[in-house]
């Protein structure tokens, strides 16, 4: 069995069989939302984060083996690869170990020791570092490599430079390297001063310690950000005779005549070489470990917003608050189509206030708006005290019309796109975000997938990540919440249909392109008619696109083609038939294929068990939307200040981010509630992301509100049993 296979079975608790399957499924280029919904029997129903998990470490195991053999190529060249070496390469777990082992072979720019080289003084390290029983006294050794010519004027210089030769060599052992780096992760300190004596958002930092093994994510991507801005300034320390010692024990041979020269060449690798290199190589783990927990929190936050349940089929009205360019007005259809735009003005004044709720009365009369939708950015307190104020004005009137506050996080970045202008090239700018605002509360996966993932504003420190790593992880997210949905065909956006399983820009435009000149599609096989769309991009996409106009009830679900015939089969076996499954008239299916047998029933319909399971579940919810289970957003009629907001209130409130320290809640006051880590449970909790998630709904009890700073602290562990 490949060695690779074998280790990702061992790390994610996999069998070696499924890995071996998902690797050649992968190889083969299927996708993975097709693999874990379309062959489960291959990969013992394994999720999608798992997959991607495998499919991450796979291309690191990859790279790793590549790296080995590179590294091993570029030694023998050299002449210098022997069968340990080349079995210590192999053996190596990590591209920072091998790198280690290549370290002395590796092509160095001219340093004291290469120039020490030069001068011929080699040897005389090498006799020094045996320190055998014969090891001459070193400065009478060093008399025998004077060479005026090459600058060795005395037996000092000599011996200067075949220390300079031996703290190389010390410096590029991979043993003592990786026992020094150990050392230093477990036993060393990160000390943070102030570089400035101004007061700034890193005050917290101005007289910091803490131990290596003991930093949180969010600290250490604090300081980082802190010491580039020129705030902090941050060193790495270790009880220097503590390190010293280690080194010693590697290089030094207690008796020998050459034993003090030994040690003064050993703390000088430290001080010079090896410190300084392993400070930064420990402070880069650091942050790459920040990274990725920073990263995967930002997934895991990403995934609960956009599978937000979405508010359908009502007419809304999207808000976007400002001053001076006042509050831009969007009402679109239950469909998300454009109806009417608007400027209003309700901060210039009282007179102007009163005016921009006439108007919107007069759009909500016109087209029976149900929802408005209010971004929370400038403005938005104000915007939301005028829509309290509209919305009792039409109730009085027999309107019933609610309001939500709606992230705006990263609506104008799309509302300036190029992607924007080709949505909506008869608006300008600031109504694009209006329509945003509105379609996010309507539909918030078919709208947040415009916006480049990062800038949606769930993550902590996401400007800092690694553009290239943080896109993949955030990209797989949205893929994978996609796919979980489904989307509709006929009425999906290019930017939706990218991140459909199979299809990639291109396929994406030449599908809309087609629709549009063909009509609505009204069968899954007419998805083979769209240029460039070839056999294997419609056996990975075609389970994920619903064809709602279709006539054949299957092509509603996220049952694939390739298992519509186990479907009729299953019907058939059950006595039932497709026209039952259009009527929902098919609820008692699992309870008569038990009668049967799932395994029989498998067998007789030519699939796996898992892929029948899903088969019958798809039966029983034709065209239903999986969000739809989910706990429906808050609404509200009414304004909740700050100023009213005293110790002790228990309200509700929506999840708006969970970060390492805490969530923060939205209660409708404008400001997020903080529930620091410590209120978050009764219980002990390693991570807030163990109790919540992002658009939870939740209750809390306020401790503290503090207008001056805009603080409100907030705890849901101190909320009184019901």
């Amino acid at each position: 069995m490949d060695p690779i296979i074998k280790q990702l079975a061992e790390e994610l608790g996999q069998q070696p069989e499924h890995v071996q399957n998902v690797v050649r499924l992968l190889d083969e280029g299927n996708t993975i939302p097709f693999i874990a919904r379309y062959r489960k029997e291959l990969h013992g129903a394994m999720d999608d984060t798992s997959l991607r998990t495998l499919e991450e470490r796979l291309a690191y195991l990859r790279s790793l083996q590549e790296r080995r053999q590179a590294v091993k190529s570029a030694i023998a060249e050299q002449g210098k690869l022997t069968r340990a070496l080349s079995a210590a390469i192999d053996g190596a777990g990590t591209l920072a170990e091998v790198e280690d082992l290549y370290r002395p072979y590796k092509p160095k720019r001219r340093t004291r020791a290469s120039i020490a080289r030069e001068k011929g003084l080699e040897p005389l390290a090498d006799t020094l570092s045996a320190q055998g029983p014969d090891c001459p006294d070193p400065a009478e050794e060093a008399e025998k490599y004077l060479n005026p010519e090459q600058g060795v004027e005395t037996a000092q210089e000599a011996l200067a430079g075949a220390s300079d030769i031996l703290a190389e060599r010390i410096s590029d052992d991979a043993e003592l390297r990786k026992s020094l780096r150990s050392l230093l992760t477990s036993q060393g300190e990160l000390r943070v001063q102030a570089a400035t004596e101004e007061d700034s958002v890193y005050r917290l930092y101005y007289a910091f310690s803490q131990p290596v093994r003991k930093l949180q994510g969010h600290q250490i991507l604090a300081i980082n950000r802190g010491e580039k801005e020129g705030k902090l300034k941050v060193r790495l320390e270790i009880d220097r005779e503590l390190a010293l010692r280690t080194v010693r024990r590697a290089v030094v041979r207690p008796g020998s005549r050459a034993m003090e020269f030994m040690k003064a060449a050993a703390e000088d690798a430290w001080d010079r070489l090896l410190f300084p290199s392993l400070e930064r190589e420990v402070r880069g783990s650091l942050t790459d470990a920040a990274d990725e927990g920073a990263i995967g929190q930002f997934a895991l936050n990403l995934r609960p917003l956009l599978m937000q349940p979405p508010v359908k089929g009502a007419v809304t009205m999207g808000l976007d608050p400002g001053y001076r360019m006042g509050c831009k007005v969007a009402v679109v259809d239950g469909t998300g189509k454009v109806l009417d735009t608007a400027v209003v003005y309700p901060t210039y004044g009282e007179r102007q206030k009163n005016e921009a709720i006439a108007a919107l009365a007069r759009l909500i009369r016109k087209f029976h708006v149900k929802h408005i939708a209010i971004g929370n950015g400038t403005a938005s307190r104000e915007t939301e005290q005028m829509a309290a104020e509209l919305i009792r004005k039409v109730g009085e009137e027999g309107f019933s019309v609610r309001y939500m506050i709606v992230s705006e996080a990263g609506a104008s970045v799309y509302s300036a796109s190029k992607l924007a202008a080709e949505e909506f090239p008869q608006y300008d700018v600031n109504l694009r975000s209006a329509v945003s605002i509105a379609r996010r509360l309507q539909d918030p996966l078919a709208e947040l997938v415009k916006i480049e993932p990062k800038a949606i504003g769930v993550g902590q420190y996401q400007h800092d990540m690694p553009p290239k790593r943080l896109d993949e992880a955030l990209s797989g997210v949205v893929e994978d919440c996609v796919n979980a949905v489904g989307v509709d065909v006929n009425t999906a956006s290019p930017s939706l249909l990218t991140y459909v399983a199979g299809l990639n820009g291109t396929t994406a435009k030449n599908l809309v392109k087609y629709r549009e000149e063909n009509g609505a599609f009204t069968s899954r096989k007419q998805i083979l008619k769209v240029p460039k769309l070839g056999p294997k991009a419609f056996e990975q996409c075609a389970g994920f696109l619903r064809i709602p106009e279709s006539p054949f009830v299957l092509d509603h679900t996220a049952v694939h083609p390739e298992s519509y015939a186990a479907a009729e089969k299953l019907l058939s076996l059950t006595g039932r038939t497709l026209d039952d499954v259009a009527a929902g008239r098919i609820g008692s299916l699992p309870e008569a294929v038990g009668a049967i047998g799932w395994a029989r029933a498998a067998e007789q319909c030519g699939v796996g068990e898992p892929t029948l399971r899903d088969i019958a579940s798809e039966l029983m919810k034709p065209g239903r939307d999986v969000r739809d289970d989910l706990p429906k957003p808050i609404f509200r009629t009414d304004v909740l200040e700050m100023k009213d907001l005293k110790p002790g209130m228990v309200l509700t409130g929506t999840v708006r981010n969970v970060i390492d320290f805490g969530v923060f809640v939205d209660i409708g006051v404008h400001q997020d509630g903080l529930v620091h880590i410590s209120q978050v449970s009764r219980r002990f909790i390693r991570h807030p992301s163990e109790v919540v998630s992002v658009g939870d709904v939740v209750r809390v009890v306020v401790l503290e509100a503090d207008e001056k700073k805009k603080r409100i602290s907030l705890s849901m562990k101190q909320v009184p049993e019901v």
